[in-house]
C-alpha cells in the first residue's frame, strides 16, 4: 500500500518488528547498525527510557539516507516494580526474569523514532500485560525450547509462554511484540 512519498527505512533486526511492519504491506528495508549503544541517563524516568533509545538508535544513523528516506527505531522495555527488565543475559537470568513476572502486571513500553533529513517524530505506547502463577517447570521448558534471551523481560508474548501464562493484555498486543503496528501506521501517513 502506498502511504508516504518516503522510502520507508526499518533501522533494526527484529524478526518480530519485520513480521509486524510487513503484516501492513508496506515496502521497506532493513538496514540495521550492530552494536548500538543503549545506554541513558540514570536519571530520566523509567517510562522514558524507550523514546529515548529509539531516538539514541536514529541518532547511529544521521547522514546515512536520502532525503526521500523515513527511519523508523524502536526500543521496548519491560517494566516491573521500577525495575527494567531488558534482555536476559543467559537462560539463568531469563529464568529469575519470569519468575518476578509470574503472578503480576507488568507494563511493556515501546518508544518508536520516524526521522527523515527534515524532521523527528518520536512517541511511545504501554501496555499492561498480566501473567498468571507460572510453575518453576514450566519456566524451565520455556527457558529451554524457546529463545528468551533476545526479548525484553524474557519473553515473546506470542510464544508458548504467551499462551498458557498471559492472563489479561490491556493495551495493544503487538505493542507487547514490540511495536505498535496500529499508531505506527497512523504516524506514518500523517509524516
Amino acid at each position: 500500500m502506498e502511504m508516504t512519498n518516503y522510502k520507508l527505512i526499518l533501522g533494526s533486526n527484529s524478526p518480530r518488528r519485520k513480521e509486524l511492519l510487513s503484516g501492513i504491506d508496506i515496502e521497506y528495508e532493513i538496514v540495521a547498525l550492530p552494536d548500538i549503544e543503549e545506554s541513558y541517563p540514570e536519571t530520566l524516568p523509567k517510562e522514558e527510557v524507550p523514546e529515548f533509545l529509539a531516538r539514541k538508535k536514529a541518532s547511529a544513523y544521521v547522514g546515512m539516507f536520502s532525503d526521500d528516506s523515513l527511519l523508523l527505531t524502536a526500543d521496548t522495555i519491560v517494566l516491573l516494580e521500577g525495575t527494567i527488565l531488558g534482555k536476559p543475559a543467559d537462560k539463568a537470568e531469563a529464568a529469575r526474569m519470569l519468575h518476578f513476572l509470574a503472578a503480576k502486571t507488568h507494563r511493556v513500553i515501546t518508544g518508536v523514532c520516524l526521522t527523515s533529513k527534515t524532521k523527528q517524530v518520536s512517541f511511545s505506547d504501554t501496555a499492561y500485560v498480566t501473567f498468571g502463577e507460572l510453575s518453576d517447570e514450566e519456566i524451565e521448558y520455556y527457558v529451554e525450547k524457546y529463545e528468551p534471551l533476545d526479548k525484553a523481560g524474557a519473553y515473546g508474548v506470542q510464544e508458548w509462554i504467551g499462551y498458557v501464562g498471559v492472563e489479561r493484555i490491556e493495551g495493544s498486543y503487538f505493542n507487547v511484540m514490540g511495536l505498535p503496528i496500529f499508531r505506527v501506521y497512523r504516524e506514518i501517513k500523517k509524516f
